[in-house]
């Protein structure tokens, strides 16, 4: 079946200027100055004993491209011309990068320099995300291999009497019936002149109730809409769509062979589903604008993690992988990749998503799944992509609205901790582990926001008596115990003892009352804690105390 198609991808088109800038320099670049106005439509492998097809819009991947002589570059590239093609990428080495990019300008058409570190299909691929993330086409009606979903949807108009659309998670019609004399209304009309059945907020409620039925459901007629049965697509527990029938036989129950059509074809229309190679493609593409609404956390309407595969009744829990800093954009895409793989093996209804320098992945399970699922990861990305890379596991939730809350609780997982010289390998961050460091994070933008909160000259004792403010926050930390200070801080009885006094001449403080002393400790743990963070991560802080390492001097 997958000979029908050619190796070409398509999507709505994205800018190539836009494409490159996302793929990064260190992945392809142009040989000349980038064509205005172009948009890719999508890729096509190039075979010396292929004709190109006539499909503008293409990006051509010519890995042989290399080993042509000028003449037959420049014929290709004209060839390429005629047929719109959006560029040619290709790799070369520095030789041939003057002979190429004059091909390019003189023919018109842009050439792509891949960089050697890059494999062909990587690049194909990496390039289909972007361009299913970019340029988004559900509109599958009509496509090769689609044919079955048709004859089908006839078969069960027969025994219905009525319209019967297949739609997908995205809501697309992707095939309908067209039986003579047919019952059909307004609104499946609508549905398929435009592909996509119309909103409604009574949709949401049934396409809920239907993703989690075990058996054909029946909804009454009503002034709009004509009396209805679905039944959800399925491949195991992984929803692939839904099957809708017109009812034209009457109001009664259900027959057995009604039910019996409905099942067998919902189980016929899976497998054509799954086959499919652009079906597969466009299934991708809805559940990724799914998980991607739920980490914006706009537009949520409540049913996304039904329609993820993930039950109501079951947890879900995230996870947010982040690189190490300066690693290239195509990095992201391995990393993605590698993620997808591992998390498959035991949750084939985890989805996963690339933002913000990022990878985003949720499956069905609470916090402890996805820490022990996780755990493993780590020495893997680490060999494989690169070293450094951290895992946040910030929750798990039952809430569709509550992704968003987890996505931003993980940022703060990350930041709470900063990135060591040394690089050290870090177990997966979770709440349990960081909890005191989310603590400081949240006070310290109370603290600053808010001076009457902070005892005044506080600040000026980590800068003018560095050795007062460290024996302060040793003595807090030790619970008032002055010899186990004195031993933290490498100094004697006595002067841990001086210094506090000294300590509470200067601030006008008194430290024997617990409140002030717990005010104090808060405010000097957030300060530390703070300049910490930005010494570990390079970063200046002008306006905060100096705070001295624990090896005090001996007095």
């Amino acid at each position: 079946m997958y000979s029908e198609f050619s190796t070409s991808t398509r999507s709505q088109g994205l800018d190539l200027g836009e494409l490159l800038a996302d793929l990064g320099p260190d992945t392809a670049m142009p040989l000349v100055a980038t064509f205005p106005d172009r948009l890719v439509m999508g890729t096509d492998f190039y075979e010396s004993t292929d004709s190109l097809l006539e499909e503008p819009g293409l990006l051509l991947l010519a890995p042989s491209c290399a080993s042509l002589s000028t003449p037959e570059l420049t014929q290709l590239a004209t060839r390429a011309v005629a047929n719109r093609y959006a560029a040619i990428a290709v790799k070369c080495g520095e030789e041939a990068v003057t002979r190429i990019a004059s091909i390019s300008a003189e023919v018109g058409i842009p050439f792509i320099r891949v960089s050697e570190g890059i494999g062909w299909r990587f690049f194909d691929a990496f390039l289909s995300r972007l361009l299913g993330e970019r340029g988004r086409n559900e509109d599958l009606v009509g496509e090769r291999g689609m044919e079955p979903l048709f004859a089908l949807a006839n078969e069960v108009a027969e025994v219905f009497g009525g319209s019967v659309a297949v739609e997908d998670l995205g809501r697309a019609v992707i095939a309908y019936s067209s039986v003579p004399g047919q019952a059909i209304d307004a609104l499946r009309t609508q549905g398929i002149l435009h592909r996509r059945v119309p909103d409604s907020p009574s949709n949401d409620l049934q396409y809920e109730e239907v993703l989690r039925a075990e058996r054909p459901i029946r909804y009454p007629g009503s002034d709009i809409e004509a009396a209805r049965v679905a039944f959800p697509i399925r491949a195991g527990a992984l929803p692939l769509g839904s099957i809708w029938a017109i009812d034209a036989t009457g109001d009664g129950p259900l027959t057995d062979q009604q039910e019996r059509t409905m099942r067998n074809a919902a189980r016929t229309a899976a497998a054509y589903m799954l086959e499919d190679i652009r079906t597969i493609r466009s299934g991708q593409i809805p559940r990724e604008e799914r998980f991607r609404t739920l980490l914006d956390g706009h537009s949520v309407v409540g049913t996304e993690l039904l329609e993820l595969g993930i039950l109501r009744d079951r947890d879900c829990a995230l996870l947010v992988l982040e690189p190490p800093p300066g690693e290239p954009l195509s990095m992201l895409s391995q990393l993605r990749s590698t993620v997808r793989r591992h998390l498959a093996l035991h949750h084939p209804e985890a989805v996963t998503s690339v933002r913000d320098q990022r990878v985003y992945a949720l499956i069905a399970g609470d916090v402890d799944t996805a820490t022990r699922i996780a755990e493993p990861l780590l020495p893997l990305l680490d060999r494989l992509i690169a070293r450094g890379t951290r895992i946040a596991a910030p929750g798990a939730t039952r809430r569709a609205t509550e992704i968003s809350h987890l996505r931003d609780l993980a940022h703060q997982l990350l930041a709470s901790v900063p990135r060591s010289a040394a690089d050290e390998r870090l177990p997966v961050l979770t709440v349990e582990r960081l909890r005191p460091s989310l603590v400081f994070e949240h006070l310290r933008p109370l603290l600053l926001d808010n001076a009457e909160l902070r005892i005044p000259g506080l600040d000026a004792l980590a800068n003018d008596h560095p050795d007062l403010a460290e024996t302060l926050l040793a003595w807090c930390g030790a619970f008032g115990n002055v010899a186990l200070t004195a031993r933290r801080v490498g100094v004697h009885e006595n002067t841990v003892r001086y210094r506090l006094q000294r300590t509470e001449e200067l601030l006008d403080l008194r430290l024997d009352d617990a409140d002030t002393r717990l005010t104090a400790w808060l405010q000097l743990r957030v300060d530390a804690h703070e300049a910490a963070r930005r010494g570990a991560n390079g970063e200046g802080a002008p306006d905060q105390p100096r705070w001295p390492s624990s090896a005090g001097r001996r007095v």
